[in-house]
């Protein structure tokens, strides 16, 4: 019986850690993504940024920072599987290039576009879910 929950606690605090790990990754690509459509979109948002190409790409050092690290917590959170976090990656990226522009340039969510979102969303849950 010991043995029984000695085996439940250890699998209960795997579950956590890749759960942390997720956590961590997507908040990582999130801010990455984030940060990547600024630095390529805010060219025509703000004149500046067009007019500074050296500056702004030197957003892209940070960028960087924040990809190699959100891989490295997926890949850790995924039992040292590489695509898993790829696909994660991707969808946060297609999640935010969505909602970023439709709220900066008013470009509506047609049902193409709803569609799209909703597969990479629907990429999110087969990831993290799927076993």
């Amino acid at each position: 019986m010991f043995i029984f929950v000695i085996n439940v606690v250890n699998r209960v605090n795997q579950k956590l850690k890749m759960i942390k790990n997720i956590l961590i990754s997507s908040v990582l690509f999130l801010m990455a993504h984030i940060l990547v459509w600024f630095q390529l979109n805010g060219q025509f948002i703000w004149k500046g940024w067009k007019d500074n190409l050296i500056m702004v790409s030197l957003i892209g050092i940070p960028v960087s920072i924040l990809f190699i690290y959100a891989t490295r917590w997926g890949v850790s959170a995924f039992d040292g599987l590489f695509w898993p976090p790829r696909f994660l990656g991707f969808s946060i990226g297609i999640i935010i290039y969505g909602l970023l522009v439709s709220y900066f340039f008013n470009q509506g969510l047609n049902l193409k576009t709803l569609v799209t979102l909703t597969l990479a969303f629907s990429i999110l849950v087969i990831q993290i879910f799927w076993k």
